[in-house]
């Protein structure tokens, strides 16, 4: 089975919001165990609020979400890493300087190739969580074609 990590800052809002969107898109044999952590991330909290709410709009429940702090044998495990950010990336070669070859931003793949930034919404409201999730469920797509070139 490969690995993918979504990584964010404090792995209570974009980094659980993709896990919980990409798992739902997935089928169960797909080939991928799917996860997030965060570079400044402390271990065990819940998922704000504010996202649970998002998700659950969309039928998908992330309440049990707990979050982590992404260690360099996370990252040596990992097939692929997708980062919400450049900082986030460069924060993960900086953890295991090999693994720049699997680490990706999120907006990365797909014919535009358009790298660009997801915003956090930490301590924002409602609304700027629902265009975030939506803004990681556009770009979900790009990302599970870019798995099955992976192969399984």
């Amino acid at each position: 089975m490969k690995k993918l990590i979504f990584v964010c800052t404090g792995n209570t809002c974009r980094s659980p919001m993709a896990e919980g969107l990409l798992k739902a898109m997935l089928p169960d044999d797909s080939g991928w165990e799917i996860s997030s952590a965060g570079v400044c991330a402390a271990n065990g909290f819940p998922a704000s609020p504010n996202a649970v709410e998002a998700m659950c709009e969309l039928d998908i429940d992330i309440s049990d979400h707990r979050s982590r702090l992404l260690t360099p044998e996370m990252v040596k495990e990992a097939d692929l890493l997708v980062t919400m950010t450049r900082d986030h990336h460069d924060a993960i070669v900086a953890l295991d300087r090999e693994s720049g070859s699997k680490v990706f931003l999120l907006k990365s793949f797909g014919v535009s190739k358009c790298a660009a930034d997801i915003f956090d919404p930490v301590g924002q409201s409602l609304d700027v969580y629902r265009r975030v999730r939506d803004e990681i469920d556009a770009a979900l797509p790009d990302l599970i074609l870019y798995m099955m070139e992976c192969g399984q």
